[in-house]
């Protein structure tokens, strides 16, 4: 599995939440099927998504990168993807 492609097609073709805040707003709604998070993201996030009963995946890049693989041209820490359009991006593993 390509996570990079699989994230950019979950955010072509689905529905994706990128922010901290939108993926705590997702989790707390209820509505996030999975989250990834990268690997320099705050402590706060990253305790946060140790609570919760979601798989994560933990991108092996930065912030910087993660934004990159989503198409975007900023930071992202985290991100929650709520419907995977046309992508496999739940088959990611729990790290």
């Amino acid at each position: 599995m390509d996570f990079n492609a699989s994230l950019r097609k979950a955010v072509k073709t689905g529905t994706v939440f990128l922010g901290r805040n939108k993926t705590l707003e997702s989790i707390e709604e209820g509505k996030a099927k999975l989250i990834v998070v990268a690997r320099n993201s705050p402590e706060s996030v990253k305790n946060l998504v140790n609570e919760i009963d979601i798989p994560v995946y933990v991108y092996e890049g930065s912030s910087v990168q993660l934004g990159k693989a989503c198409g975007r041209p900023y930071v992202v820490s985290a991100l929650a993807v709520v419907e995977p359009g046309e992508s496999d991006i739940l088959n990611a593993a729990r790290v």
